[in-house]
C-alpha cells in the first residue's frame, strides 16, 4: 500500500472510498474522495480499491450526483441564462425589447483540501458562476476573510474543507464544539464573515463539512450549515447552494425545501434559513468599442 493508493475500510463494510494521505506508524491518514471527511484507521484495516468506479459506493454518488447537476441545469433554466424573454419578464413592457446582461451572484470559496477546491472550481466555471477560490487550512480561514472580505467583496462565501466527529462522543458532546476537529474553526470563520457584513442577505454564508456542528454554525451566522443530523456531505453540496444562491433572483427567497433536498447528501447532510437570492439582470447590455464601430458583448 502506497501514499495516494485509493482504499475502502473493511470494518466499515466499504462504505466510503478514501485516498491514503500520510502514514503515521501502523496507522494511515484518510481523505474521502467524494465525502468531505477526514479519518484514520490501522493500515490491517484497509482494502486497495483497484477500480473504484466498480464499487457500490462510488456508483451511489455518481447517481446521486448527477441528479443534483441536472437540478442546477433546470435551476438556469428557470433563471434565465440561456433564455433572454423569461429574464426579460421581469423587466417592465418597455424595457422587455431591449438587450439585457445578467450578473449572477459572486462567490468566495475557502476549502481546507485542495482536491475538493480544484473539484468545486470546476463546477463553478462549467455553471458560469464567478467565483474566487482560496486553499487555506481550516484554522487559518478566520484571518484570511478578515483581509479577504473587503478585497474582493463577494455576494457568496463558502468555508468548508475537513470535519468530524472525535471518536467516542455520543449524546450531549455532539453540542459540544470541542467534540468536533474543525467545527470552531468554521465557527470563527463565519464569525468574522458576520463581523464584516450583518445582514444575511447582504453576504450569503454557506459552512461546514463532514458532521459539522450545525446548530453553532447557524447561530454564529451562517444562512446554510452542514450537518444536522452529523452525517458525511458530498464535496460538491456546499457549491451546490452556492450555485443556486448564485442564481436566485434578488427578488425571491432561495427555495429551501428545494435546495436543501437538491443536495446528495439531503435534509441530513444541510440545513438553512430563508435567503434572498443573488442574481441579477441589467440593461443595456455593455457595448465594446472598436473605433467607430460598437460591438455587443456579453456581461455577468
Amino acid at each position: 500500500m502506497n501514499l495516494g493508493d485509493l482504499v475502502v475500510r473493511k470494518s466499515y463494510g466499504g462504505d466510503v472510498l478514501f485516498r491514503v494521505a500520510e502514514f503515521r506508524s501502523d496507522m494511515a491518514i484518510l481523505k474521502g474522495t467524494d465525502y468531505r471527511l477526514l479519518a484514520d484507521a490501522p493500515v490491517a484495516d484497509l482494502s486497495v480499491v483497484n477500480n473504484p468506479e466498480a464499487t457500490v459506493a462510488a456508483q451511489q454518488v455518481r447517481i446521486k450526483m448527477n441528479d443534483s447537476m441536472n437540478r442546477i441545469r433546470k435551476q438556469k433554466e428557470r433563471d434565465s441564462i440561456n433564455a433572454p424573454n423569461g429574464a426579460a419578464d421581469r423587466l417592465t413592457a418597455s424595457a422587455a425589447s431591449q438587450a439585457f446582461f445578467e450578473v449572477p451572484g459572486k462567490v468566495l470559496h475557502l476549502d481546507g483540501d485542495n482536491n475538493y477546491l480544484r473539484k468545486s472550481m470546476q463546477l463553478y466555471t462549467a455553471m458560469r458562476v464567478p467565483a474566487h477560490g482560496i486553499h487555506a487550512h481550516e484554522s487559518q480561514m478566520a484571518d484570511l476573510l478578515y483581509r479577504m472580505l473587503p478585497e474582493l467583496q463577494p455576494d457568496i462565501v463558502v468555508i468548508t474543507g475537513h470535519d468530524g466527529v472525535l471518536k467516542n462522543r455520543t449524546g450531549p458532546d455532539l453540542y459540544s464544539l470541542s467534540s468536533y476537529k474543525n467545527s470552531q474553526n468554521f465557527v470563527n470563520a463565519v464569525r468574522i464573515a458576520r463581523e464584516y457584513e450583518k445582514n444575511r442577505d447582504g453576504l450569503i454564508v454557506i459552512a461546514g463539512a463532514c458532521q459539522s456542528h450545525f446548530e453553532a454554525l447557524l447561530q454564529s451566522g451562517s444562512n446554510f450549515a452542514s450537518s444536522p443530523a452529523r452525517i458525511l456531505i458530498h464535496a460538491l453540496d456546499p457549491v451546490y447552494i452556492a450555485i443556486k444562491a448564485s442564481y436566485t433572483s434578488i427578488r425571491d427567497p432561495i427555495n429551501l425545501s428545494d435546495v436543501i433536498h437538491g443536495t446528495i447528501s439531503g435534509i441530513d447532510g444541510v440545513g438553512g434559513i430563508e435567503t434572498m437570492g443573488k442574481y441579477r439582470i441589467g440593461m443595456p447590455r455593455p457595448q465594446i468599442i472598436s473605433g467607430t464601430t460598437a460591438t455587443e458583448t456579453g456581461a455577468g
